[in-house]
């Protein structure tokens, strides 16, 4: 049996940091895991602005509650769901997924979480594992799983290589440049297509 790993943001719904960034005017929110590399720098990076602007978790939660679904998305994902188990692999937060999940059905997902303080500010992160993409990966090739794995980042790049099989979907120029033996999809038809050719 396979088990299709995908990444969330970018590949099922938008990068929640850059709606955040649009919402709130600050251009700087707008780094994500397709330019750092290293998630929690990224993350460190994210909160000292967050504290300077005096923004916390509810500021967050309000832009993702008028996030929707990437066009196409749950037709894909439902339609994948019913050839396979699908698991969302994501170094979001429970905090930040739960209305986005809603949306596309309550797909399985294993993410990370926040502290956050008193006032509702965002204090750290808690890693369910470092690297968790590429452990979650080994584990289930552990207990006998055929794995696939797709995403669009750098933080994808460890589970993709480490999957039976994979590809990108949607990735920017710097990361196709710098992978050029992964393929690349960009719409639902032809990246459903290719997982399938994996399934058999």
């Amino acid at each position: 049996m396979t088990v299709v790993c995908l990444d969330l943001e970018g590949v099922l719904v938008p990068e929640i940091w850059i709606a955040f960034a649009e919402k709130t005017g600050l251009e700087e929110l707008k780094r994500t895991t397709r330019e750092e590399p290293d998630y929690h720098k990224l993350m460190n990076y994210r909160m000292d602005i967050l504290r300077r602007e005096g923004l916390g978790l509810k500021d967050i939660q309000d832009t993702i509650s008028q996030i929707r679904p990437l066009e196409g998305a749950k037709d894909f994902l439902d339609e994948l769901r019913g050839m396979c188990q699908v698991i969302i692999l994501s170094d979001t937060f429970e905090e930040f997924a739960k209305p986005l999940m809603r949306q596309l059905g309550w797909p399985t997902i294993f993410s990370n979480s926040l502290l956050v303080d008193d006032d509702g500010m965002l204090k750290d992160i808690v890693m369910r594992a470092e690297d968790g993409k590429r452990r979650a990966i080994e584990a289930l090739s552990s207990i006998g799983f055929r794995t696939f794995a797709a995403g669009d980042s750098y933080n994808d790049l460890s589970m993709i290589r480490k999957a039976d099989a994979g590809c990108l979907f949607r990735a920017p120029k710097n990361i196709l440049e710098e992978n050029p033996d992964l393929r690349i999809f960009d719409d639902y038809p032809s990246f459903l297509d290719y997982i399938k050719e994996n399934l058999r």
